[in-house]
């Protein structure tokens, strides 16, 4: 069955002039099916890219906005209307404008998982993997970063002489907090190197060798030979495809519901009849577009 649902999809993004981009926490048969897979950062620019007329972004709505954003003339679509990031929620944009109140002066910097309203507040955005450079390009001493608090008190940990402000505090993501010192004892019981999201507690990443987005996890495991992954748990599928020679342990519990939403059903039925194809209002769109083009022109 899933061989004939691959077979129409392939045949129906050939027809359509489309491409499939896929988050590493995907499920292993839609990263099987993508034509590129990446962090949030890496398909961020692979969407600003590309020529094809369509882009089915296999990830939660806040990386296919961002897609939307960056390439407008393209049609973008999102298999699974419902596929959402709490901890993009968590922040609003009259959070934001408070915050600046409060903090006259300061820069604010928001995490790509943010809802495109507001990433419409913000002064530049940043991922996991290029957060510290972002925050130490910024003039101001003082930076808002949100939505989430552990990617913030990393980032603060990196450049000490600024003053990082979590917008707001207690934003987390459920997957990575869920990581706690026992899981990194248990890892080095059995000799693994631990990496982990920067994500995770400050406890995790300070118990951890190395911290690093799935990106840099990817640049990495060919490092050494046994590993254990501190994210979620789809992105040992990628990196045992890309080093079969290598083990990675992964806490089995550690899974974004939303990631797992799309299937190979939906991803069909988008292409089959333009579902759900990301509208935004220009407004948002041209006001979004410049803090993410300001960190892309960081590269």
């Amino acid at each position: 069955m899933n061989e004939e649902i691959i077979r129409e999809i392939l045949e129906l993004k050939k027809r359509r002039n489309a491409v499939i981009l896929a988050h590493n926490y995907q499920p292993p048969e839609i990263q099987d099916i993508a034509d590129i897979l990446g962090d949030s950062l890496e398909l961020a620019i692979r969407a600003k890219e590309a020529r094809e007329d369509v882009i089915v972004f296999c990830g939660v709505l806040f990386m296919a906005e961002t897609a939307k954003i960056l390439n407008p003339s393209k049609t973008v679509l999102l298999p699974e209307k419902d596929a959402g990031c709490p901890l993009a929620d968590f922040l609003t944009p009259e959070m934001i404008r408070e915050a600046r109140r409060e903090h006259p002066g300061a820069a604010v910097v928001l995490y790509v998982n943010s809802t495109a309203a507001s990433k419409a507040e913000a002064d530049i955005t940043c991922t996991s993997a290029n957060a510290v450079d972002v925050v130490r390009s910024l003039e101001a001493e003082t930076v808002l970063f949100g939505p989430d608090s552990n990617l913030a008190d990393y980032v603060q940990s990196k450049i000490p002489e600024k003053q990082i402000i979590p917008l707001p505090r207690g934003g987390h993501c459920y997957v990575h907090q869920q990581f706690t010192c026992d899981d990194v004892i248990e890892a080095a019981e059995r000799g693994d190197v631990t990496i982990c999201h920067p994500e995770c507690p400050r406890e995790v990443r300070n118990g951890s060798d190395l911290v690093a987005s799935t990106g840099g996890m990817v640049r990495m495991a060919e490092s050494a030979r046994t590993w254990t992954l501190l994210t979620e748990r789809d992105m040992a599928y990628r990196l045992r495809t890309l080093y079969p020679d290598r083990i990675f342990h992964v806490k089995e519990g550690a899974v974004c519901r939303d990631m797992k939403k799309i299937t190979l059903d939906s991803v069909l039925r988008s292409l089959r009849t333009d579902t759900y194809e990301i509208e935004l209002p220009d407004e948002i769109m041209e006001r979004a577009k410049v803090p993410i083009e300001r960190m892309l022109a960081l590269r």
